[in-house]
């Protein structure tokens, strides 16, 4: 028997296995087989979904109302911004435990800069000062960012160590930037993307921001589907396209139709009404916030760093490097220039999430992003990142981030006391890695 005729046997003997192993296999495992659904990843929202109903039966139905929603997406989105820069943190077995200073130091800067710096040269009100707040802002959080990793890289100085000092530095230069003062008010503009009445941007325009997700999600499909035959890859059956494209886009409308079923406050809504000279109506005037600009901010960011992770080279090296380091060396990668961009990815990170929190607190307080590194790192966890390195996802580690909040905000509705919230965080998160163990070792 010549040799092509080996090969040919052996190739027809694979397809046979194959076809045998996926008759013997169940519906479910056909199911996740076919649409090629995370398991990890549909476990973290199941978890989800049971914290909600959980919450929305102890608390009598004052979970899952479109206000509580609505105010628990806002609360999210900070944390949620810094998990996505977290993730690539810990691919690469480091660790940042500064996020919470850095966003307290960033917010402050940011919160002189447009009350008492900006004001004596562009005036009050200036359309420019927020644009150049967020700027400086995002510069001061990248060069922190910068130091952290240059440190970590060329020093050789654990990241462990490194960050901690910086947790103590940046939280007492926090301080000294006010002497402990309090600076409020933020500027207008800003405060926008802080949420609130204002900071949403109306039923209509959620709707189209919908529609435009729907399409984006359905030409992502179809790409994807192009891309695998161009390059010989398995396509997945076109039940399986259709049901992802669905799905898809009833969660993005569900969500649109949540948001724009929370509607202004009574008060303001009146107010609002006698500005415009319009009459206000027997029932009241309902006007929907729709979605809010923190979310948008954070989906925003979300997008961006799926495809810096995914998509370009340098999140190839990430990944390399944190699967191993020594490998990733010898083939070339400059592994201490990766690490510095990572940590000045994170600070850049941090300094949008301050944006954010001072936006919505309308003020720069000392005690601003306490405790924001273990929700950080807890939400990056909770979602699959590994700390052994080289495993997580930017998707896993927002979910992750609404998994935290969403606990915490059952809390506060059933008026649970602050030293017990986190106990319950802590326990989460050791739990959390505990499964991620289990994970690993059964993978192998």
């Amino acid at each position: 028997m010549s040799m092509a005729d080996i090969t040919q046997a052996n190739q027809t003997q694979g397809t046979q296995t194959s076809r045998a192993r996926k008759a013997n296999e169940n519906l479910v495992k056909r199911f996740f087989r076919a649409t090629e659904i995370d398991t990890r990843l549909l476990g973290m929202v199941g978890a989800l979904i049971i914290i909600w109903l959980g919450f929305q039966v102890m608390t009598g139905g004052l979970f899952l109302t479109p206000r509580n929603l609505w105010n628990l997406t806002v609360q999210t989105s900070s944390v949620a911004v810094m998990a996505t820069g977290m993730v690539l943190v810990i691919v690469t077995r480091n660790i940042d435990l500064s996020v919470g200073s850095v966003l307290g130091f960033c917010g402050m800067i940011m919160g002189v800069l447009q009350a008492q710096v900006l004001p004596q040269y562009l005036g009050l009100g200036h359309p420019a000062i927020w644009a150049i707040t967020l700027a400086c802002g995002i510069a001061v959080g990248a060069a922190i960012g910068a130091l952290h990793g240059s440190i970590i890289a060329f020093l050789n100085v654990p990241s462990f160590i490194v960050t901690l000092g910086g947790l103590l530095v940046w939280r007492g230069a926090t301080w000294f930037v006010t002497s402990g003062q309090t600076v409020a008010p933020m500027d207008t503009t800003f405060r926008l993307m802080g949420g609130g009445t204002q900071g949403s941007i109306g039923a209509t325009a959620s709707w189209v921001v919908g529609v435009l997700a729907c399409i984006a999600i359905i030409g992502a499909v179809l790409n994807s589907r192009r891309q695998r035959k161009r390059f010989g890859f398995p396509l997945r059956p076109v039940w399986a396209e259709y049901f992802l494209t669905i799905l898809g886009c009833a969660l993005v409308l569900g969500a649109v139709s949540v948001a724009n079923h929370y509607y202004w406050p009574i008060n303001i809504a009146r107010r609002y009404a006698d500005a415009n000279s319009i009459a206000w109506p027997d029932g009241g005037l309902q006007i929907p916030h729709g979605i809010a600009v923190p979310v948008l901010v954070a989906i925003v960011v979300g997008i961006v760093m799926t495809f810096i992770a995914t998509r370009l080279r340098f999140g190839r090296y990430v990944f390399a490097l944190g699967g191993n380091p020594e490998a990733a060396e010898l083939a070339g990668i400059k592994t201490r220039w990766v690490t510095v961009k990572i940590f000045m990815l994170m600070g850049v990170l941090c300094a949008i999430a301050a944006a954010i929190s001072t936006a919505r607190l309308n003020a720069a307080t000392n005690a601003q992003g306490e405790l924001d590194e273990l929700y950080t790192i807890a939400a990056a966890v909770i979602g699959g990142t590994s700390l052994a390195g080289g495993v997580g996802t930017i998707a896993g580690a927002m979910i992750g981030a609404l998994v935290m909040q969403s606990l915490q905000s059952g809390m506060v509705l059933l008026g649970i006391d602050t030293p017990f919230q986190r106990i319950v965080v802590g326990v989460v998160l050791v739990t959390a890695v505990w499964l991620d163990t289990v994970y690993r070792a059964r993978a192998k």
